[in-house]
């Protein structure tokens, strides 16, 4: 059985190269929305973080209608740590759709999922997007995409991939790179006439396999997938197994059957070959899972994801402040929540350590563990964080690390810094390429070499410079790199911070925090411009005489504190400081708190 009145497509591309934003273009053209419906930009990015960031966190999947047909269409993640988000779901779709940046052009994260892409034998469609830049290279990043497409060992099918150019924001589609278009018209008719449409045994014994998992506080479960085989019924028994064999095939029901239509899941009455679909009522259902008819057993084969390369320990927080803020404070509920996270996030991990209090938690880089965070802390979770660490890997008695692609675009009188800054990071140059007035750079360096970085290159190339890495293999251990060159300063008392204790303390480095801030021994209120931390008293108060000076009582002046981001306080983490999270408060504290004691346990190591 061939579906001609359906399509399955995914979007992907490099982070901000106009996904969601196309996205919402095909959805108003496609009959998502009523004429005169209020529509928000970037429809797709539903939640409140991937709103304030700009950014796709989690895959996601919508229809549009063209001609009597339904198109399905998954919108996924561009940031290579969620990678992972769109490793499973390229098993959904018959094509993809790639979209590149008219200026840009391929990025690590491009390679990166064509690569899966064209691996599972799927047709690309690419699309030149933001053709009205005028900065646009169109012809340039043409010819690079071909490159990439030979670079990956596309077969002679792929290479005649057809090209289409667009303006996301405008909603505009041409075949021609000197057109702009007057709609999506070109695009809707390539991906009809291009993508294949579903096929197969329609008769035959139902089959699905489960490529997302969705949660709801009333239904439960929701597993997201495609139909393989066979009709789902609601209320129909079936099996559930799994193609790795880690559990045993067990019997359940189906309860309900969902369509995606446009941005709402619709109640449907069955669910055939091609259809992609939201089941209910299965409990313990996985991603990777198979649901099957009782008769036929047979799971389908699910892609291996991508392995984790850096870990945090997650543990619960024990500051002096520890229980004022939080909801969820104990380690049952960091467990629960943690382990939670684990049924939709595929490319997660989460161990037991030898402490009930604290848990080893594993992800595909800085940021995928920081979404996790904030997530946690807005929901009103208090815990504390380590410093992350890249993961090692032993082979062959050799110890091998995570190596990243680093591709920087920065302006020309910045490239001695970035080069400086990435040989103190045993980063090797790979590649070196002028684009227009500025130079593109690629590295490859040690994951360990990019902690804290962010901040220094986007100092180093005042703010103009664009840096993206993907993860690209594991390679011998490279050597020791120093994290930090700076030190902290360190609250010498508990109490609160006062303007005359803070002016004395500003001379000594930058400070974090303002006058009124509540402050604890041990915790670090600034950065020092020297290697080795310093105890400063921010709670100090002037003493009266009954003296004074005339000048004596002017106003002092305070610099502004700099106040850290979740990303920057991660980035700032030295090894024997913990980063304190509360739903309102972000705190960087040592581990040993008082001040004598931290002393003690230095000169040991010394």
């Amino acid at each position: 059985m061939v579906r001609n009145d359906l399509r399955n497509v995914a979007i992907i591309a490099h982070v901000d190269h106009g996904k969601t934003t196309l996205v919402d273009q095909m959805l108003k053209q496609g009959g998502a929305f009523r004429e005169n419906q209020e529509v928000a930009e970037r429809v797709m990015d539903n939640g409140d973080l991937e709103r304030e960031r700009g950014i796709t966190i989690l895959a996601k999947n919508t229809s549009a209608f063209y001609k009597g047909v339904k198109i399905n269409i998954v919108d996924t993640p561009g940031h290579a740590d969620f990678g992972g988000e769109v490793e499973r779901v390229l098993k959904m779709v018959n094509g993809v759709i790639l979209l590149v940046d008219a200026f840009e052009g391929p990025m690590p994260q491009t390679r990166f999922v064509l690569e899966h892409s064209l691996a599972l034998g799927h047709r690309v469609i690419v699309v030149v997007n933001k053709i009205d830049r005028p900065d646009a290279r169109v012809y340039d990043v043409i010819d690079e995409v071909l490159e990439l497409f030979m670079d990956l060992g596309a077969t002679d099918e792929q290479l005649d991939s057809p090209f289409v150019y667009c303006s996301g924001r405008n909603g505009t589609a041409s075949l021609n790179p000197e057109e702009q278009g007057a709609d999506l018209t070109d695009l809707f008719e390539t991906i009809l006439s291009y993508i294949p449409a579903p096929e197969g045994d329609a008769e035959g014994p139902a089959q699905m396999l489960v490529s997302s998992i969705d949660y709801n506080d009333y239904v439960g479960r929701i597993a997201i997938g495609r139909v393989e085989r066979g009709t789902l019924t609601p209320n129909m028994p079936v099996t559930v197994c799994d193609y790795h064999e880690s559990k045993a095939p067990y019997s359940a029901r189906l309860v309900n059957i969902y369509e995606i239509d446009g941005l709402k899941r619709v109640p449907a009455q069955s669910a055939t070959v091609g259809d992609i679909v939201c089941v209910s009522g299965i409990e313990n259902i996985y991603i990777g899972d198979t649901i099957c008819a009782p008769e036929a057993v047979e799971p389908l084969p699910f892609v291996k994801i991508s392995e984790p390369t850096v870990e945090m320990t997650f543990s619960v927080n024990d500051s002096p402040f520890a229980g004022r803020e939080g909801k969820f404070v104990t380690s049952r509920h960091l467990r629960d929540r943690l382990f939670r996270e684990l049924l939709k996030d595929v490319s997660l991990r989460v161990e037991e350590t030898d402490t009930t209090e604290a848990f080893r938690v594993m992800g595909r880089g800085e940021m995928h563990l920081s979404i996790l965070i904030e997530t946690m802390r807005r929901e009103g979770y208090e815990f504390q964080v380590s410093t992350p660490k890249v993961l090692f890997k032993e082979i062959g008695g050799a110890s091998y690390e995570p190596v990243e692609k680093l591709v920087v675009d920065v302006p020309e009188d910045s490239v001695g810094a970035v080069m400086q800054k990435m040989g103190e990071r045993k980063g090797d140059l790979v590649q070196m390429a002028p684009q227009g007035s500025r130079m593109r750079l690629e590295f490859l360096v040690p994951s360990r070499g990019l902690f804290g970085y962010r901040s220094e290159f986007l100092t180093d190339t005042r703010g103009e410079g664009v840096m993206s890495s993907v993860f690209y293999d594991y390679q011998p251990y490279k050597g020791e790199i120093s994290r930090r060159s700076t030190g902290s300063l360190i609250a010498f008392e508990s109490g609160e911070a006062v303007t005359y204790g803070l002016y004395n303390a500003q001379e000594r480095g930058t400070l974090f925090i303002g006058p009124g801030t509540q402050v604890y021994e041990g915790m670090v209120v600034g950065q020092s411009p020297k290697a080795e931390d310093l105890a400063v008293n921010v709670c100090k108060k002037k003493h009266v005489t009954n003296m004074r000076a005339s000048g004596s009582d002017d106003a002092l002046r305070l610099t502004p504190p700099r106040i850290l981001s979740l990303e920057e306080s991660i980035e700032f983490l030295g090894p024997d400081e913990l980063l304190e999270v509360t739903p309102k408060h972000i705190r960087i504290r040592k581990r040993i708190l008082n001040n004598a004691d931290r002393l003690k346990a230095a000169a040991k190591l010394k």
